[in-house]
């Protein structure tokens, strides 16, 4: 995906239709985390962006960090004030871990769809069976229709909530 947001619709959906089982914070987190590594590479002006962390070996091991970095912060605010933006500190470290291993993988899935330079395989094999499955243009709309949808959803969910604490 050109922008990491474009990542952001389909993990919204899914944590919208699953709010109690899908972190996505840590959804977000990982997205961010693992597309460090392209960022590195044009900076360094590598020819090939998408390299380890953009494998299913390394996307794995991000989405391992990601749950480090939540114990890690976790510990930190409960010695030192830490602001609860989002209500992170009342996650379940398995919605963190649902949530990190759902965004690194599907972000693996986007990326493979465009970008030449991906071997999700890696090492094992250097194909890359989803280049090019479906269009640029066609990927861009799935990604924001999730993020409409998702949006849909929860409007939804909050109107028959208060429909629900009205009537009581």
């Amino acid at each position: 995906m050109p922008f990491t947001p474009f990542h952001f619709g389909p993990g919204a959906v899914i944590h919208a239709i699953a709010p109690k089982q899908v972190s996505f914070l840590a959804f977000c987190a990982a997205n961010v985390m693992i597309d460090v590594e392209p960022l590195y590479f044009m900076i360094t002006r590598h020819d090939r962006l998408h390299q380890f962390f953009h494998t299913y070996v390394g996307a794995t091991l991000v989405a391992l960090a990601t749950l480090l970095l939540f114990f890690g912060c976790r510990a930190f605010a409960r010695h030192f004030w830490l602001p609860n933006l989002f209500g992170w500190q009342d996650l379940q470290p398995k919605q963190v871990a649902v949530g990190a291993i759902i965004g690194t993988y599907s972000h693996i899935v986007l990326d493979s769809i465009m970008h030449m330079d991906i071997t999700p395989f890696a090492p094992f094999s250097d194909i890359n069976p989803l280049l090019r499955i479906v269009s640029l243009s066609t990927l861009h709309w799935i990604c924001f229709g999730a993020g409409v949808l998702a949006l849909f959803i929860l409007a939804v969910r909050k109107l028959i909530n208060d429909e629900i604490a009205a009537s009581r």
